[in-house]
């Protein structure tokens, strides 16, 4: 891993973990290691304080809650006792550290009542027009992820990475949000590595302005995506499960068969990198097993927060207020290009 000189003085702090027998042991180690930037997370998270804890105090988030725990638990034990261990190394409530994770399977059904500038303040947090964003290309001389980590303002100064060795032996190193599960932004694993002539490059580039570029063999980065409420399903898998899960594929049809056999809740979009085979997949799923494949050519391919290739019902309105309309692929492609530069990675090449 190299990061470049302006980020070196502001690097994410790295840690290595494992082999752990126990799932449990995995996350209490983790957040033993960050319990002091997890419970500061916790704390300053408005999305957390003023959303999903007031409502996860009345009635009608009960049933939600529980359909959601004995749902995750039954799909994911493992993932689930990572998460519960979590929470025990950090010294945060479990309770807290569940809605940390399950953040977006729970807030569509939060009633909207009256708007004050608390709840204002808080939905601007939780916008999803503003998150990740990530372009890809794959031809001849060259094959790139370049990934945009953006998140909400709570998470400034509450990420790291964790890199941690599995029983099996293998490995994986994942960009966290503190108190949540490695990852719900971006990471790779060791699985499969083979000597080859090829090259895969990933390139990603934080809120917080860190830059790295790594080898790897199976690797993924995610993109939010915002389906109308029509089109989630109440107490369905979540997605910070799922790319937990990700961080274990053995190959890129592993990694779609974890995607795609999942009864998600919301449903996400998913950039598959496989060193090994040189090829980059974008998947958006939704619920009901719903999920839509797309192959990286040498066009250049652009995916931020909303559904390109897949049909669903979606969000289309701003925080600002502005109507956002339906956009082809190909015009936010030129949209991207513009303010990025990217059309000047043609004279990138492969190393």
């Amino acid at each position: 891993m190299e990061m470049d000189s302006s980020s070196k003085a502001a690097a994410l702090e790295l840690f290595d973990v494992g082999p752990c027998e126990e799932p449990f042991r995995l996350g209490y180690l983790v957040g033993r290691k960050f319990s002091s930037m997890i419970q500061s997370r916790a704390a300053a998270d408005l999305v957390l304080q003023r959303q999903l804890l007031p409502f996860a105090r009345t009635p009608q988030a009960e049933p939600l809650i529980q359909a959601i725990c004995s749902a995750n638990r039954q799909r994911f034990p493992a993932h689930w006792e990572e998460l519960l261990g979590t929470a025990e190394g950090s010294g945060v409530p479990v309770l807290h550290i569940i809605l940390l994770n399950f953040r977006k399977e729970i807030l569509p059904f939060i009633p909207k009542e009256e708007t004050t500038p608390q709840k204002e303040a808080a939905a601007d947090d939780d916008d999803d027009d503003d998150d990740c964003s990530d372009v890809l290309v794959v031809n001849d001389s060259m094959a790139i992820a370049a990934h945009n980590e953006d998140a909400n303002t709570a998470l400034l100064g509450h990420t790291y990475l964790v890199r941690a060795r599995l029983p099996n032996g293998a490995s994986f190193t994942a960009y966290t949000y503190a108190g949540e599960l490695p990852s719900c932004a971006f990471g790779f694993n060791s699985n499969g590595i083979v000597r080859s002539t090829t090259f895969l490059s990933l390139l990603c580039m934080s809120c917080c302005g860190h830059k790295m570029t790594t080898n790897m063999s199976q690797a993924f980065t995610l993109n939010s995506v915002p389906p109308r409420l029509e089109e989630i399903i109440a107490g369905g898998i979540g997605r910070n499960l799922i790319s937990r899960d990700l961080l274990e594929a053995t190959s890129l049809e592993d990694s779609l068969d974890r995607i795609c056999s999942c009864n998600t809740a919301v449903g996400h979009s998913y950039n598959l990198v496989d060193v090994i085979s040189r090829r980059i997949l974008n998947v958006e799923t939704a619920s009901k097993n719903r999920f839509s494949i797309h192959e990286v050519g040498k066009t250049p391919f652009f995916h931020a927060n909303m559904y390109l290739h897949l049909q669903v019902e979606q969000m289309r309105t701003l925080s600002a207020g502005r109507e956002e309309q339906p956009n082809s692929q190909q015009s936010q492609n030129q949209q991207f290009f513009r303010s990025w530069g990217i059309l000047q990675m043609r004279n990138i090449r492969s190393t």
